[in-house]
């Protein structure tokens, strides 16, 4: 049986949400430039591409009408080219991931362009559909179903007992591990600069100007992070542990892969990044969705025939410090091989994008290791967790 393998990889740099350089760029160009350049690195024509699959967790406004399929035609691809979208929120380009490789392997597809999205600038602001956004059947069966990632971080952190310092010092650990990345040009193999218009609001008039910029790199690093600085930030909730320097970052970015079957990239010899071994899937309670990953992890290493010591690197998405200390704990994942190039604290949580960078990531950086078998894992609001096997080649 063949294997979809995972031939390439790009992504846009992350830019800061509202204020950063993407706060004027619609969603569909951010995918197509990651789009684009996956597609040059693989060395293959648009044409040949049978799908395009792109998780989004905010499928509305920018990045709704089928984002995947617009960010096809924003591309450039032939219209023959088709496209679909995948929600399930923070795992979603993960999932389309695993979405192409099922169509590689089980229904006889040879190149899928798979990855995620995510504009919260355009989108998560003052004209995002919230009309009837609760449904009270849901409410009856599932009271905490709606609630907001900073509760149920707050939960967490009361009930499995991590403190505001254990949070704040893994937050300095995760801004100095991305800034020891980016000062050794280990994120350039993933990136591809982008050229945007930019809006910059004046802050005494309000009136917003516009200008050319490049983004070269992640906005969202703060080199010199101390947890002395850290500290001093007032918690989100009054009387909570939910600060800014120990939760992910509001952003935006894009990014994609090429999956391919294994027999195709050996007849044109293309030497893959690493081979899709599987995903599993787990619920848990609403109101404490960051531990999904406890849950996920273990079905995924069951039906795989691992243990947690055959890993040899985790991508694990720091929504918040706190759920990823209890995850790490409770799986008993070693730090060293834990989120090694910094991770959503430092880098930024463009929501659909994650979960496709994260692949991309523990790919390139498993590369870089001589690692074998790399997880990437992540918690999915509404009480779920998600985790993926991929073999490194």
């Amino acid at each position: 049986m063949k294997d979809a393998v995972i031939v390439s990889t790009a992504r846009t740099p992350i830019g800061k949400a509202y204020r950063g350089a993407f706060n004027n760029t619609e969603g569909p160009t951010l995918a197509a430039h990651a789009i684009t350049h996956a597609m040059r690195r693989a060395n293959i024509e648009s044409a040949e591409v049978e799908d395009v699959i792109l998780g989004c967790a905010l499928p509305q406004g920018s990045t709704g009408y089928n984002v995947g399929r617009m960010s096809s035609l924003a591309a450039g691809m032939p219209v023959q080219v088709p496209g679909m979208t995948i929600d399930r929120q923070c795992s979603s380009g993960m999932m389309a991931i695993g979405a192409a490789a099922h169509q590689v392997t089980n229904e006889g597809m040879d190149i899928v362009v798979a990855g995620g999205l995510e504009s919260i600038s355009l989108v998560q602001n003052e004209h995002q559909n919230n009309y009837r956004v609760q449904d009270p059947n849901v409410l009856h069966h599932a009271e905490h179903a709606y609630m907001t990632m900073i509760e149920t971080a707050e939960i967490v952190a009361a009930r499995y007992g991590v403190d505001r310092e254990a949070q704040d010092r893994y937050g300095v650990e995760s801004q100095s591990r991305t800034a020891a990345a980016q000062d050794a040009g280990r994120l350039s193999d993933e990136i591809v600069p982008m050229a945007v218009t930019k809006g910059v609001m004046d802050k005494t008039t309000g009136n917003v100007s516009f200008e050319e910029v490049t983004l070269e790199l992640d906005e969202g690093n703060r080199p010199g992070t101390t947890y002395e600085a850290l500290e001093q930030l007032s918690s989100v909730v009054d009387g909570g542990c939910i600060a800014p320097g120990n939760a992910s970052q509001l952003s935006d970015g894009a990014s994609a892969c090429v999956v391919m079957s294994s027999t195709l990239a050996e007849k044109r010899g293309v030497e893959p990044l690493g081979v899709y071994r599987g995903i599993a899937v787990a619920g848990c309670e609403p109101d404490e969705m960051g531990i999904g990953p406890v849950f996920a992890v273990p079905k995924l290493l069951e039906k795989t025939g691992l243990s947690m010591d055959d890993i040899d690197l985790w991508e694990l998405n720091e929504a918040f410090a706190v759920q990823v200390l209890y995850c790490r704990d409770r799986l008993g994942i070693p730090s060293e091989k834990l989120n090694v190039n910094g991770g959503a604290i430092s880098i930024g949580h463009p929501y659909g994008m994650s979960g496709a960078r994260m692949v991309g990531t523990g790919l390139l950086e498993g590369k870089r290791r001589g690692a074998k078998y790399v997880v990437s894992t992540m918690c999915i609001g509404g009480g779920q967790g998600a985790a993926g096997l991929f073999e490194v080649l």
